[in-house]
């Protein structure tokens, strides 16, 4: 009879990292081919289940949402912030990324698209 799998404590430290990325901690064996395993000292304990990339976006859009309250709520300024952050965490690269971003900040597409051009645009003075 196998026991059940219980965490190594190695799995407590990095749970604070997994939770930050909407990841999922199981056990070494029921890893397949796209999970992250880790080991201590040279033996697999704990393996990372890593989310789908639409997820990703969700994902962020709610820790962002705990971080700074109601999205839709934000000044114009604190707007532009969560663009720039969504932004350098590649957001955008996904499909309906900037509709989905701006669906969340009760803005337009086209509000959206201004604040990323405003962003560029500081970034390409400096």
């Amino acid at each position: 009879m196998t026991k059940p799998w219980a965490p190594h404590p190695f799995a407590a430290a990095v749970q604070p990292l997994v939770d930050a990325i909407g990841a999922e901690l199981i056990p070494p064996a029921a890893a397949t081919g796209d999970d992250v395993v880790l080991s201590w000292e040279g033996e697999p304990v704990v393996a990372v289940r890593l989310p789908h990339l639409a997820e990703s976006l969700d994902h962020l859009l709610a820790d962002l949402q705990r971080r700074h309250g109601p999205l839709a709520e934000l000044s114009r300024k604190e707007k532009q912030t969560v663009v720039r952050i969504l932004e350098e965490r590649g957001a955008f690269s996904l499909r309906h990324g900037v509709e989905t971003v701006a669906s969340a900040l009760g803005v337009s597409r086209f509000t959206v698209y201004n604040y990323l051009n405003r962003e560029n645009a500081a970034r390409d003075s400096e």
